[in-house]
Order: structure tokens, then sequence, then C-alpha cells
């Protein structure tokens, strides 16, 4: 059964880091590409980041790029999103999912299995 748990979320002031981690089980991290998505209160949803665990390549949103860093640890199943420099537009429920390889994985089609979010607030 693929599955993909999320956590990490919590409460930082502006400019500061959080890292999420998404723990996935069911399949191998080389059959999908893993994204993190976050969706806020009256905004559309947003992929902002992804990762192809076969050869390594990541992408990211322009609203993201330069702060945040995907990462994974294949032995633990695990992809991780490392938010830094935070900033009062990043708020918002995240959550990873998997998409097809070589599908366009910040898409808003192509999503499969998805993980309950975790919400990621940034206030002074």
């Amino acid at each position: 059964q693929v599955q993909l748990v999320v956590s990490g979320g919590g409460l930082v002031q502006p400019g500061g880091s959080l890292r999420l981690s998404c723990v996935t089980s069911g399949f191998s991290l080389d059959d999908y590409q893993i994204t993190w998505i976050r969706q806020a209160p009256g905004k559309k949803r947003e992929g902002v980041s992804c990762i192809r665990s076969s050869d390594g390549n990541t992408y990211y949103a322009d609203s993201v790029k330069g702060r945040f860093t995907i990462s994974r640890n294949d032995a633990k199943n695990t992809v991780y999103l490392q938010m830094n420099a935070l900033e009062p537009e990043d708020p918002a429920v995240y959550f990873c999912a998997t998409y097809p390889l070589y599908s366009d994985c910040l898409s808003d089609y192509g999503m499969g299995t998805w993980g309950k979010g975790t919400l990621v607030t940034v206030s002074s």
C-alpha cells in the first residue's frame, strides 16, 4: 500500500527555518517523483519542489528557489524539504505527493497518492 506521512510543520518567525519530512512506504523512491505542494487559504495549490531519485534531478518553483532545498534519504525512504528564510507568503499546509517519472512534477496534473499535510505558520 502506497503511503506518505508528513511531519515537521510549526510556527516560525520570518527569516526562520523548518525542515519537513515525507516518509514513504509501499514503493521505491526510484519509481516516482516526489513533489512538495502547498495550499494556503484562498490561494491556488502550488507545487514548490520535486525530486526524481532515479537521476537526482530537482526542481523548484520560482517563489522558493534559493530558499528551499529538497533532498532524500533512500535508506529511510524519506524526502525532506529544508525551508530557509521563510517569508510571510510561505504559510500554508504542506504535503507531499507522488508523480509519474518524467512528468511535469510541479504541474497541477498528474498527482498520484498524497499524504496528509502539515501546517507551516510564519509569524513574529
